[in-house]
């Protein structure tokens, strides 16, 4: 089946087909509407990656209890869906839901497959933020360390002061701007030194040409360490250059040997790379529908899978210890009693619900009390949309009540 894909209005357009294709991918736009439809699910032909290998082991087999989920109804603030409605209008290119471990649905769209790798966006930082409780479990990490006792060249920058937990809990007091649509902003710089984006056409300022060249240059404090939560993705590779510099090691071989190989991922991942062979952790992990959902998995088994303690028990029942004043008030609009805390979203401080979120709807639910776990992977039309993630909750609700009824 050709890969096609379309535009906020549905229209098809095929996107870099033909050969040569005729519609090309535009360098600087391949992750914006309606390019990502296309480009989420071929990062390797757009961009240098560094592969995580699965290893040589046979891949965990789930056991397949099929449910027709499709016209489960719920109530949304613009009236009653169903889940088919809600993943046809919410730009879904997969979604899947284990029950007692077994899959109960399993959907591709817009020309994914099983075997498509599909990019994360920053579900990609749980991963981090597990294998920090895994350094942490044998202790090689220590959480409360300040970050300059592994990364001593931090102490020019407004790192300095901070911990690894401020780092995992995105509450350092570093400045740094997560504005999406400005390219002038940290995050669009990150864009560029990540080696995403180019630097923009004309700007003669000198921009950071790896992700170590941006950190270094962030010197400076718009709040005291550990005083709030402000949402930035480059504490994730602050936390991640850490842990390579304590093991000796690059983040994909890390993610291979502690993670993706004891999953029994079915495929090998990626990681997009910058200039200097750098993996970003905060949004560069690429992996198909089942291996996002082995990960859930796991996450919801109290990091036990495939017949081993990936993560330490104890890390994870932490994680699920938010604290709930953290948020404001624009955080609390689409998650009221939420609350983040290494590396994850928390649902609800009251639940043990924990969530692995990324722009332009990529979704790791992981609810133990269910044993249920649900994956959606997305090519939204804008990077955030609290109305898609609002109904998404709604439909993962309801999709939970008709299992529980049998």
């Amino acid at each position: 089946m050709p890969d096609r894909s379309t535009d906020k209005t549905g229209a098809i357009l095929p996107i870099m087909q033909g050969s040569p294709p005729k519609l090309r991918v535009p360098r600087q736009d391949w992750d914006r509407a309606p390019w990502n439809r296309w480009s989420f699910q071929h990062i390797r032909e757009i961009l240098p990656t560094a592969d995580v290998w699965r290893g040589t082991n046979p891949p965990h087999a789930f056991k397949r209890d099929l449910r027709h989920l499709a016209e489960i109804s719920f109530d949304t603030a613009h009236g009653t869906m169903t889940v088919a409605q809600y993943l046809d209008e919410s730009f879904t290119d997969g979604f899947l839901v284990l029950h007692k471990g077994a899959i109960v649905s399993e959907s591709y769209f817009n020309g994914m497959g099983a075997r498509s790798l599909h990019l994360s966006q920053s579900v990609a930082k749980s991963l981090t933020g597990v294998l920090a409780g895994i350094f942490a479990g044998r202790g090689q990490l220590d959480p409360k360390a300040l970050i300059t006792q592994y990364l001593p060249e931090l102490a020019a920058t407004a790192y300095r002061g901070a911990t690894v937990q401020h780092a995992l809990d995105m509450m350092s007091g570093v400045a740094y701007s997560e504005e999406y649509t400005d390219p002038f902003s940290d995050v669009g710089q990150t864009d560029v030194a990540s080696g995403w984006k180019l630097k923009p056409a004309g700007d003669s300022r000198a921009w950071p040409e790896t992700m170590w060249d941006q950190i270094l240059g962030l010197t400076k404090q718009e709040a005291p360490h550990g005083a709030r939560f402000s949402y930035r993705s480059i504490e994730t590779d602050v936390v991640a250059f850490v842990l390579e510099r304590i093991s000796g090691k690059r983040l994909p071989e890390l993610i291979s040997s502690e993670i993706w190989q004891k999953l029994g991922a079915e495929e090998s991942a990626c990681y997009t790379v910058d200039a200097g062979g750098y993996a970003l952790a905060d949004g560069g992990f690429n992996a198909t529908l089942r291996d996002y959902a082995r990960f859930g998995q796991m996450i919801a088994q109290d990091g036990w899978f495939h017949g081993s303690q990936i993560v330490p028990k104890d890390w994870i029942a932490e994680t699920r210890r938010g604290k709930p004043d953290i948020f404001d008030a624009e955080t609390r609009k689409s998650m009221p009693r939420g609350s983040y805390h290494n590396q994850f979203w928390i649902e609800d401080v009251n639940t043990p619900v924990l969530q692995c979120l990324g722009v332009f709807g990529q979704w790791i639910y992981a609810d133990p009390e269910n044993d249920f776990v649900a994956v959606k992977l997305s090519s939204w039309p804008d990077f955030l949309d609290d109305g898609f993630y609002v109904d998404g909750i709604a439909a993962i609700h309801a999709i939970k009540r008709t299992l529980r009824q049998g």
